[in-house]
């Protein structure tokens, strides 16, 4: 744990002082600490923290001792040290006019060269990066069409409306969602060769099945296993094994798919006089519904290395892998641990 005195000013450091916390600065850095919050947590100035991140890239260890630095001239100050790492930290490529959406080590060489006029090397960059703290990520994808007050209203409004409501009432909050799988679904890796791609016989036919399931916080899962495909009739049926033996309230929440929404379900629901309800999403929101978990476990986890002769076949094993899941209240109570489903249990 990094702990650093307020009333300490680097500045006011004998030079073994100082070149000790600047190591430290750029260590944590490495480590994956923002540079604004390592410069935050040592009460130096973040222009400091770059200048030593590119005295450290020029000279290694040494060229972050209290003396006068000798060496080649730097190709890269820490005035645009810090514009290389805002820009890759808070940019999108496609801001910049590239084609992708993602950096690579290709992109930001050709950032750095129409910028500043300097050639780095790929490998280069790639340790100018590392240095800076920064790591290849896989990243979460969002649609561009999410409204983000829409889905902070949710999260500090709407939702402990509901919550509070579902309190009142003794209510069962569940969320709901639905997924397909097809017999040519497959993820994982296998040991092989080194040099030859392995080859695993699976069948050629394709047929498919859809998912209906819905989670609650306490670890309960309810599911259905289809060949049909979702409609407002489908969705009424789900919703009567869902209340089925249930007398009180129960609170589902769902996106806004058109079969949620038909008036075909807004009457069936007179049948339960109140005591189901439905609430939805914000438009574009996967990421905060619970329920998009069970169907990673199921596809990746489970189902993604199996392979299927039949449909037959594949509807026992989705269903075994469902049942599997239902028994496992812990692993489906981790699921809403989640950072954008902390709201749920707050």
């Amino acid at each position: 744990m990094v702990a650093s005195d307020k009333s300490n000013d680097c500045r006011k450091l004998g030079p073994e002082q100082q070149e000790e916390v600047r190591r430290r600065v750029v260590v944590v850095i490495q480590e994956g600490m923002p540079a604004l919050e390592a410069a935050r947590v040592f009460h130096v100035a973040p222009r400091s923290v770059f200048n030593w991140l590119a005295h450290y890239r020029n000279g290694g260890w040494g060229a972050l001792k209290t003396a006068v630095r000798a060496g080649r001239p730097r190709k890269l100050d820490g005035r645009k040290v810090k514009w290389i790492y805002n820009t890759v930290t808070t940019k999108n490529p496609l801001q910049l006019k590239f084609r992708f959406a993602l950096w690579t080590r290709e992109m930001v060489r050709a950032l750095i060269k129409s910028r500043y006029g300097i050639r780095l090397s790929v490998s280069s960059v790639g340790r100018l990066l590392r240095q800076l703290g920064l790591s290849v990520q896989r990243p979460l994808w969002r649609a561009w069409q999410q409204d983000p007050e829409a889905v902070k209203k949710w999260k500090n409004k709407e939702f402990p409306k509901i919550r509070r409501n579902a309190k009142r009432l003794s209510a069962k909050v569940y969320f709901q969602d639905e997924s397909g799988l097809r017999s040519d679904f497959h993820a994982g890796t296998t040991w092989a060769k080194r040099g030859t791609t392995p080859i695993v016989p699976a069948t050629g036919a394709r047929f498919s099945l859809n998912m209906i399931s819905t989670v609650s916080p306490r670890g309960e899962l309810r599911f259905m296993v289809t060949e049909r495909r979702l409609n407002a009739g489908l969705f009424c049926e789900f919703l009567d094994r869902l209340m089925y033996n249930e007398d009180g309230h129960v609170f589902l929440i769902i996106d806004g798919h058109p079969a949620h929404k038909a008036k075909l379900v807004r009457r069936h629901l007179e049948k339960y006089e109140g005591r189901l309800r439905l609430y939805f999403l914000p438009p574009y929101s996967p990421e905060l519904n619970p329920d998009e978990y069970v169907w990673g476990w199921v596809k990746t986890h489970r189902l993604g290395r199996q392979v299927y002769s039949s449909k037959l076949e594949m509807r026992a094993l989705v269903t075994g892998a469902l049942r599997s899941l239902q028994r496992q209240a812990d692993t489906i109570i981790a699921f809403f641990r989640a950072p954008d489903l902390r709201y749920i249990t707050m």
